[in-house]
């Protein structure tokens, strides 16, 4: 009976711990947005350009230049690629690409799929889970574990067609690594070398992206320029 009793006692414990373990989901996004310049700088966010390098082994390498307009939910972005320019946008309900052809530029209509990730980049380009609730996302504290040797919160983060897997690092409050699921196809993403930009808010300046689709890593060099000008002209058609 004491042997019952004590084994029982024992499991009650390490399920009480794991339980303590599992912090808030918004308390851990909250450590994120006090680690990276605090929520004030993050709630002022109305405008951010992107500036992004992609190179990956046996691949030409390309650059992004990306700008949000938060408020109006629209993005653009110009993927160089051995100079020529292709233009992707959405603005609304609307989205499209340019593809340059001769000296013009042929328009065509994205698909919903392509229109839908492009929304969704509105917010990833930064981190996903801004103003998650409104927008439709719940968060969930899966729990404490390790991750290259670093202590790790992982919270998902679960919408209508996508998911996220984040992981924190739970001394510093800093994301480190992020599994986006959608339309099938699963991209990981590690985060690192934080640097502080102008508005003060900080951001990772190196990203390494694999996914599903192509299993090639990519590097990445990002930087982020908050609150800039983005000129009404990037999203007409």
């Amino acid at each position: 009976m004491k042997k019952i009793l004590s084994t029982t006692m024992a499991l009650l414990i390490v399920s009480t711990l794991g339980f303590a373990q599992r912090i808030p989901a918004d308390s851990i996004f909250a450590n994120y947005y006090a680690a990276t310049g605090g929520k004030a700088l993050w709630n002022e966010i109305k405008t951010f350009n992107v500036k992004r390098s992609y190179s990956a082994a046996s691949a030409t390498p390309y650059t992004a230049d990306i700008s949000v307009s938060v408020p109006e939910k629209s993005i653009y972005k110009s993927k160089n690629i051995m100079n020529r320019s292709f233009v992707y946008t959405v603005k609304g309900n609307e989205g499209w690409i340019k593809v340059p052809i001769g000296g013009k530029m042929d328009v065509k209509d994205l698909s919903q799929a392509e229109q839908t990730k492009m929304r969704l980049e509105i917010y990833d380009l930064l981190v996903p889970f801004i103003d998650y609730q409104n927008r439709g996302l719940i968060a969930t504290t899966v729990g404490t574990e390790m991750l290259n040797g670093v202590s790790v919160n992982q919270v998902e983060l679960q919408g209508q067609g996508v998911k996220y897997n984040l992981w924190f690092d739970a001394k510093s409050g800093l994301l480190l690594r992020q599994k986006e699921s959608l339309a099938g196809v699963i991209t990981t993403t590690d985060f690192s070398n934080y640097i502080k930009s102008a508005s003060g808010i900080m951001y990772p300046a190196k990203l390494v992206e694999i996914n599903t689709a192509d299993r090639k890593p990519v590097s990445i060099t990002s930087t982020v320029t908050v609150n800039g000008t983005v000129g009404a002209e990037l999203f007409k058609r």
